[in-house]
């Protein structure tokens, strides 16, 4: 185990033979790596929601939505933080505002 240790002390101070300014590129690569994170996956994510929260806020009653669990129906009373959906004539179901995951064009329920 002491052959290992001196060597090691017996090695020169510093990089032999580094090309000067690799430190320089080292940082250059992490910043272009973080600029490439950013325009693949943040950007786009931040975007997405972006149209998720301004669709939710224009929500509005009589309109046909679907909820993130697959459920079809009509607004039938709004809150601030949630809505009454009408799945049939006799059953209203109540969600959260941010359940809902799109909104369908007029006569698409009774198309279905």
């Amino acid at each position: 185990m002491s052959f290992f240790i001196s060597q090691a002390h017996a090695q020169a101070a510093g990089p032999a033979g580094a090309p000067p300014g690799g430190e320089l590129f080292q940082i250059g690569f992490l910043v272009l790596m973080f600029v490439l994170f950013w325009f693949l996956a943040i950007r786009p994510q931040r975007k997405r929601q972006k149209e998720h929260s301004d669709m939710v806020a224009a929500l509005a009653k009589g309109d046909e939505v679907v909820t993130v669990s697959g459920i079809l129906g009509k607004i039938a009373k709004l809150d601030d933080d949630y809505l009454v959906l009408q799945v049939s004539d006799t059953v209203e179901l109540k969600f959260q505002r941010s359940a809902v995951h799109a909104v369908l064009p007029k006569g698409t329920i009774k198309a279905i």
